[in-house]
C-alpha cells in the first residue's frame, strides 16, 4: 500500500498487484498515480519517503530530484533525513495507528476485504483531523530542540 499525507489532504491508498515491488514498479506508480494527485499542492510539497529499497533506486531518485528540486527529504540530500526518529512524522505518530484501529475493529476475511477496509478507513480522515496533527508535530520537534538532541522518551 502507498499513501500520502499533507496538512489537509490524504492521497487515497494505492495497492500494488505485485507481491514484490521493485524500484521500476514504484516509479511507475509514483509517476502515473501519485504525482497527478499532488499537482494542485505544488510548489508547497516537501516530499518524504521511508527507507524501503524500491524508494532509493537511481531512477526514482532522479525523478524526485526533478519533480521536487531541493524539496524532498533523503539521505545525503539538500533536506537531510532526520536521525532515526520514527515518532517524528505524522504518518508514524498518527496516521498508521488511526487507520489500523479502524481496519482491525472489524473482521477481515481476505486480501480484498483488507484493501476495502483500508480504503474506507483512509476516507474517514478529515481535513480537521489532519490539521490537528501539525501542532502535535511541532510539540514533538520542540523536545529534541530543547534537549539538543539528547535521547528522551515521550509517553
Amino acid at each position: 500500500m502507498w499513501r500520502a499525507l499533507s496538512h489537509d489532504t490524504v492521497i487515497a491508498p494505492f495497492s500494488f498487484a505485485e507481491t514484490s515491488v521493485k524500484a521500476s514498479i514504484y516509479l511507475d506508480m509514483f509517476q502515473i498515480y501519485a504525482i497527478p494527485q499532488m499537482q494542485h499542492l505544488q510548489p508547497a510539497v516537501i516530499f518524504q519517503q521511508d527507507g524501503a529499497l524500491p524508494h532509493w533506486g537511481p531512477d526514482v531518485r532522479a525523478f524526485l530530484d526533478t519533480t521536487f528540486p531541493n524539496l524532498w527529504i533523503r539521505r545525503g540530500g539538500s533536506i537531510a533525513w532526520p536521525p532515526r526518529s520514527p515518532d517524528d512524522t505524522p504518518l508514524d505518530f498518527f496516521f498508521w495507528g488511526f487507520v489500523r484501529n479502524k481496519v482491525y475493529s472489524m473482521e477481515i476475511r481476505d486480501v480484498e476485504d483488507l484493501r476495502a477496509s483500508i480504503t474506507a478507513a483512509v476516507a474517514t480522515v478529515t481535513t480537521e483531523i489532519l490539521q490537528r496533527t501539525w501542532p502535535e508535530l511541532d510539540y514533538r520537534l520542540d523536545i529534541p530542540r530543547a534537549t539538543k538532541g539528547a535521547h528522551v522518551e515521550v509517553h
